[in-house]
This record gives structure tokens, C-alpha cells and sequence, in this order.
């Protein structure tokens, strides 16, 4: 059965220039439901996650910041958003699915989350419009509550998964892979397990032999035991902070390789939705729905 995490406080509020991106969060599930892809029974509102999860991962002077709504004017502007207790409980409850992603994904193979992807959030700091960062915090979950040993974070966002790959550089249970636009934010890469840095305007072909490739020998190499997927479908040639030239039958094709890898190896897979900017929303939306049909053509 596939499960997935609904994002049920995604209309907080933000400046008229955020509104828009916002609005998938509310959409996709619609579709899915609409679509016959996903019924009502598969989603479930996720519980927030403790203090003790997100202190596994996050510096407790930061999380105190945080919960106080006591970011400088520099922090809050690295990290995108203007700060509210919203948005923290937001961030909050995101991480809380993708920990509850984890348990499902165990159980049932697959497990999703609506929203997450907040790869940009460092221990001690926001970037990028991510405050938790939610694959961090499942996957020290894993660690410690499951006893995982070998977790393999793919992350095909078009921006580089930089705070991550920070987090675990020195964490040997978990090898983080990063396929993404060389030319693109953040301007400063950390150093991720993998790093594959593409040109501007790779397309389909190159970047699907590539990606095919890699995964192979990482899959080969490592022997995960689970796998954190961070779907950003912001490499779309549609989108506008892409930089990548993906068509979205090629959007469709990476998700499929990841599915058809983690279920060849019988790898449990947590995926989070991470980015999409495409000019139009429908564009947006279906690229992201893609990436729930191929989970279920592959449970």
C-alpha cells in the first residue's frame, strides 16, 4: 500500500511572490485522488516530529532560535521565508512525515511525502527556503531507532542537497548522492559522497545515462539498506531556476530508474517532493504526480 504524508498547513502566510509555488502542495494530492492514481486511505496527516529527533541533527542553539522565532534579520533572510511559528510547525510536521515515510517505506516498500525535500537546512543554520532539514532527521531516525547501517540519499533536485551533505559528511552509515545543475544555487557546493555536477541544458539522454550509471555502481558499491529519494522536479526545461533542458516524459524516466532500482534490490525507498518552479502550475503538478505514478507501478 502506498502511503503518503499530506501536507495539511501549507497555506501559511507569505509574501505575494511565494504564494504560487505553494499552491502544488494543495493540488497535487487532488490530482492524484482525481485520477484514480492514490484514494483517500492512502494519505495521512503526519504527527510532528519531537525535540529528540530534530536534535540528532540540528544544533540545539539553533532549534532554540528557532522555536523562539529568534533568527536575525541575516539569518531569516538566508533562509528565504519571512520567520513564523507556521512556518516552523510546518517544517516541524514535514520532518515528522518523512520519519513516519521511513516506517511505512519499511513496512509497505514505498512511502511518500507531499511535501519535504528540505535539503538546504544545515545543523546550525536555514538556507534556501528549509529551516529542518527532513531527510536528516528520518535517516537519523533510521540509525538510531532502526539500527540502519547503510542509507543511500539520492538527491535529483536541480540544486545541490548542500546541507546534507554537510550533516552527514562525517557519518559513514549514510552516502549522499547529488545530481545536479553545476551553474546553479547555492553558489558555494559542499561535498557530498557523490557529487555529479551537470552543465547547463543537459538533456534527457545524458542525463539519464548518467544517472542509470551511477546509481548502478553506488548500489553495487555501498548495498543500501534503504534509500532517501529527493524528487525536485525542478529540472525540467520549463522551469525557471532550472537551468537543466529535462523534457517531462524525461522527468518520468528518472523516477522510474530509482523505483526499478530500489525494487530490483528490494530496497525500501521515502521519497519527498522537493522543487518545482515551472512557469505553469498544470506543468508543475503533473511532473510531480509522474513521480507518484511510477511509485505505484513499482510497489
Amino acid at each position: 500500500m502506498l502511503k503518503i504524508a499530506f501536507d495539511p498547513i501549507y497555506e501559511h502566510p507569505l509574501p505575494e511572490g511565494h504564494r504560487f509555488p505553494m499552491a502544488k502542495y494543495g493540488l497535487l494530492p487532488k490530482q492524484l485522488v482525481y485520477e484514480g492514481t492514490a484514494e483517500d486511505a492512502n494519505f495521512f496527516i503526519p504527527a510532528v516530529a519531537t525535540e529528540e529527533d530534530i536534535l540528532r541533527v540540528h544544533n540545539k542553539e539553533y532549534w532554540r532560535k528557532l522555536r523562539q522565532l529568534g533568527l536575525s534579520r541575516s539569518e531569516e533572510r538566508r533562509s528565504g521565508f519571512p520567520l513564523s511559528a507556521p512556518l516552523v510547525q510546518r517544517e516541524i510536521t514535514i520532518a515528522g512525515g518523512t520519519i513516519q515515510n521511513t516506517e511505512y517505506a519499511i513496512k509497505y516498500g514505498c512511502s511518500m511525502n507531499i511535501a519535504g525535500g528540505t535539503h538546504h537546512a544545515f545543523a546550525d543554520r536555514a538556507e534556501g527556503f528549509c529551516l529542518l532539514n527532513d531527510i536528516a532527521i528520518a535517516a537519523a531516525h533510521a540509525i538510531h531507532e532502526r539500527g540502519l547501517k547503510r542509507i543511500l540519499v539520492v538527491d535529483l533536485d536541480v540544486h545541490q542537497g548542500n546541507g546534507t551533505a554537510a550533516i552527514f559528511a562525517n557519518e559513514n552509515r549514510v552516502f549522499t548522492l547529488s545530481m545536479h545543475g553545476a551553474n546553479n544555487y547555492p553558489l558555494h557546493k559542499e561535498e557530498s559522497d557523490l557529487d555529479i555536477p551537470l552543465p547547463d541544458h543537459t538533456g534527457d539522454e545524458q542525463y539519464l545515462d548518467l544517472l542509470e550509471n551511477h546509481l548502478r555502481r553506488t548500489i553495487r558499491n555501498f548495498d543500501p539498506q534503504f534509500i532517501y529519494f529527493q524528487s525536485g522536479v525542478d529540472v525540467l526545461e520549463s522551469d525557471k531556476l532550472g537551468r537543466l533542458s529535462l523534457s517531462i516524459e524525461g522527468c518520468r524516466e528518472r523516477d522510474r530508474i530509482v523505483f526499478e532500482f530500489a525494487r530490483k534490490h528490494e530496497i525500501p525507498v521515502a521519497v519527498s517532493m522537493g522543487g518545482g518552479y515551472s512557469e505553469r502550475l498544470a506543468d508543475i503538478v503533473n511532473a510531480h504526480a509522474n513521480t507518484y505514478r511510477e511509485a505505484l507501478r513499482n510497489l
